[in-house]
């Protein structure tokens, strides 16, 4: 029997060989501890033979999905013949068992590049690294095996042809969303590899911490694009009107950001005064403990989300897991405590370290808050016998003024000298920023009313009593607090360019100011690239503030009616009908003025799939500026009157958001970029070098496709309305309340 006729019973074999290689470059790893090189080397070889046999399996499955070999149940459920390559690509993570078998590829690959990137360096270290990265591929490895095989075959025979893709999946930026996530939650298993090499060896000086942070950053790089891809798929397809609903899957992403990001920033305390070494063991472990635990939220059945995939009895693999995890860590750390006290002292409060630690403390507290209340549902249930579930309203009452703390930190810092800080640099460095941060304030008190960005408004008390009229009182104020730290922290930005380049026009007078700038960017990069990401935050930030001002209002609507919505007027000119081989769709269109001037049709539709035709899609349309964006949505059609109901949503300075996360990429492959040496580039530096250009190319797809692929958007050709069929309304979506309308 060929390979082909077997090939279910192929990839089954290559898993049970991943298991079997891992574990005995595992326990050759170990042995090579003793100081024996020979063993290092065939540990070496082992784990690229583990990953060998990883990219095998992974090749196996994608020539299944191509050939439509539907005799494997992953297959059958997943694609069907209709669909093109690169969906059928895509459906390689699109389901539960897929996405673990693409979670251990990419885990492998990252394998590959740390023990190739290690080569003779950290010797101490590397039986321990590479020994904790075949525990993890092992774990998957049997967790495939034993509860989520992507190469079971279907118990009925193979059928004709398979169920497809679900259509919220069908989407551009799914394509690119899971891996992009999935590639800062793998390449955290290397930092975390390294702590525990460390810690197992008590080489604890500032060597691991050098050989982790760039490899920290790459993954808190991607996980920061991840999780603003993940906001456009939700702003671009579920249809709600916003791009995050504090769903218990986005929080879970959510998580590891937080402290990757925490310790981002509290590792400069310890390579420059030798401090907080235990909480950044501490932060490593946990950030791969958080993208574990996120994962068996997503596939445990335990939470209920729009995100995640069918319950399964794979969540007690991932419990016994997480448990190992934190014994080993928790454990190693205890052992090591006596070598891991600080070398030095906070002397100051005004100190840039207390100023970092006031940071790391806020995104702790956020990840704690979250990680609670995304599994609140279950822990009353457990603790008061009632299932009680907290809704975004909860997180955006609670969430903003710890954030805007952490966001008045991260401007903070960098004007706050080392150790401590006199009062005359003290006012030096802070009366510009200060002083454009009220100027901003007052300028917006005065007018932004005018523009409908008003300093104030009314927030609803989510709570009866005193707790709620205090908490509404502040969200109120929380808009006008956000503006003015977006300017606090863009003018601390532009503050410390300024100076870096006015030093290097002094000290080197035939420089021109471009060639300044260059130059102290090329010095400094991960400073100065840092400073560009805080940048992108407070864009971003301003983004989010957006919402307190936005309008949303929903209306039925006959043809040739017309409904004004904030400054938009829109007439509702019909619906029409289109129909090709995978579905029926719906169109409505609506021709759109915006303060007396014509600016287009906007065609919002349903999409019904004949594989899923009680599960139509939404498809949204929007007139984008980058003052607003007009959000429409439409609901039911009566085929007898065609008369529509629609969603109306203005979102102010979302686009923000977008150009925020772009400049804040940028800022990390400055920040990543190689250094220009003469000697020759190590395996990392490739692997830098393809990040930022994956990361460039991502961006750029982003920019251009993100507009074009919102289906009818403005200028959708215009088409005689024909008979419409009703399309029934999707199920509301857990999380996705829609706020009041003004």
């Amino acid at each position: 029997m060929s390979i082909w006729q077997s090939l279910p019973e192929f990839g089954t074999g290559v898993l049970y060989a991943i298991l079997i290689a891992a574990a005995y470059t595992f326990a050759v790893a170990l042995a090579s501890s003793t100081g024996r090189p020979r063993l290092l080397q065939a540990a070496r070889l082992g784990a690229y033979g583990t990953v060998s046999l990883v990219g095998l399996s992974v090749l196996v499955l994608a020539f299944a999905f191509v050939s439509h070999d539907f005799r494997i149940s992953y297959v059958a459920r997943y694609s069907d013949r209709s669909m093109t390559t690169p969906y059928l690509v895509a459906a390689l993570w699109g389901g539960q068992d897929g996405s673990l078998l693409w979670w251990l590829f990419l885990t492998s690959v990252f394998s590959a590049g740390c023990v190739t990137w290690l080569r003779r360096k950290y010797l101490e270290l590397q039986p321990f690294v590479i020994a904790t990265l075949m525990t993890i591929i092992g774990f998957f490895a049997i967790l495939m095996i034993f509860a989520a095989n992507p190469f079971a075959t279907s118990a009925g025979g193979a059928p004709v042809d398979g169920s497809g893709l679900n259509y919220q999946l069908r989407n551009f930026y799914m394509i690119i969303h899971p891996p992009s996530l999935y590639i800062g939650f793998t390449s955290s298993a290397i930092p975390f590899a390294f702590a525990i090499a460390a810690l197992a060896t008590g080489r604890l000086d500032n060597e691991w911490i050098v050989a982790t942070r760039k490899w920290m950053l790459f993954a808190w790089l991607f996980l920061s694009i991840g999780n603003a891809l993940g906001m456009l798929w939700a702003y671009e397809e579920l249809g709600w009107g916003g791009y995050w609903a504090w769903d218990p899957v986005e929080n879970a992403a959510f998580l590891p950001w937080l402290t990757a990001s925490a310790y981002v920033h509290s590792t400069m305390i310890q390579e420059r005064r030798g401090m907080l070494k235990v909480w950044n063991v501490f932060l490593i472990c946990a950030t791969f403990f958080l993208t574990i635990f996120g994962t068996f939220l997503t596939r445990s059945g335990l939470i209920s989300s729009v995100h995640s995939f069918a319950q399964s009895g794979i969540g007690i693999f991932f419990v016994y897991y997480m448990g190992v995890i934190a014994a080993v860590s928790i454990s190693l750390i205890v052992w090591r405590l006596p070598r891991l006290r600080s070398e030095g002292a906070f002397e100051s409060v005004l100190s840039r370290e207390a100023a970092f630690v006031l940071n790391n403390w806020g995104f702790l507290s956020l990840t704690v808050f979250i990680a609670t209340a995304t599994t609140w549902p279950r822990i009353s249930e457990w603790l008061l016998n009632q299932e009680s579930t907290l809704g975004p309203t909860f997180y955006n009452t609670w969430i903003p003024p710890l954030a805007l703390v952490i966001f008045f930190a991260m401007g903070a810092a960098p004007l706050l000298g080392w150790r401590k800080t006199s009062p005359e640099l003290f006012v030096k460095s802070f009366r510009w920023p200060v002083a454009v941060m009220l100027v901003v304030g007052a300028i917006h008190l005065l007018i932004g009313k005018r523009f409908n960005y008003p300093a104030f408004y009314d927030a609803a008390p989510i709570y009866e009593g005193t707790l709620g009229r205090a908490l509404a009182w502040v969200s109120g104020k929380l808009p006008f607090v956000t503006v003015m730290l977006v300017a606090f922290n863009i003018t601390v930005v532009v503050q410390e360019f300024y100076r870096g380049v006015a030093a290097r026009q002094r000290s080197k007078s035939d420089e021109n100011l471009f060639a300044s700038l260059f130059n102290l960017v090329a010095k400094s990069r991960r400073r100065y690239g840092g400073y560009v990401v805080h940048v992108g935050i407070a864009l971003m930030f301003l983004g989010f503030t957006g919402r307190a001002w936005g309008v949303d209002k929903e209306l039925s609507m006959s043809p040739g009616e017309t409904a004004q919505v904030d400054y938009y007027s829109m007439t509702y000119v019909g619906p029409r009908m289109e129909v090709d081989n995978e579905k029926r769709m719906i169109f409505t269109d609506l021709d759109v003025v915006r303060q007396g001037k014509p600016i287009g049709r906007v065609t919002p539709a349903k999409f019904i799939y004949k594989t899923g035709a009680d599960q139509p899609s939404t498809e949204v349309a929007k007139h984008m500026t980058i003052r607003d964006d007009l959000y429409v949505i439409v609901g039911m059609v009566n085929p007898t009157t065609k008369v529509a109901s629609f969603q109306f949503h203005v979102n102010p300075l979302v686009n923000f958001i977008w150009i925020g996360v772009g400049i804040l990429i940028l800022g990390a492959i400055v920040s990543m970029w190689p250094e220009v040496a003469l000697e020759e580039a190590g395996a990392f530096g490739y692997i830098r070098a393809a990040a930022s250009v994956a990361t460039s190319v991502i961006f750029a797809l982003l920019l251009a496709a993100g507009p074009s692929l919102a289906y009818g958007g403005t200028g959708a050709p215009r088409a005689p309305p024909a008979p419409a069929i009703e399309a029934p309304s999707p199920a509301p979506l857990p999380g996705a309340a829609l706020a009041p309308a003004k």
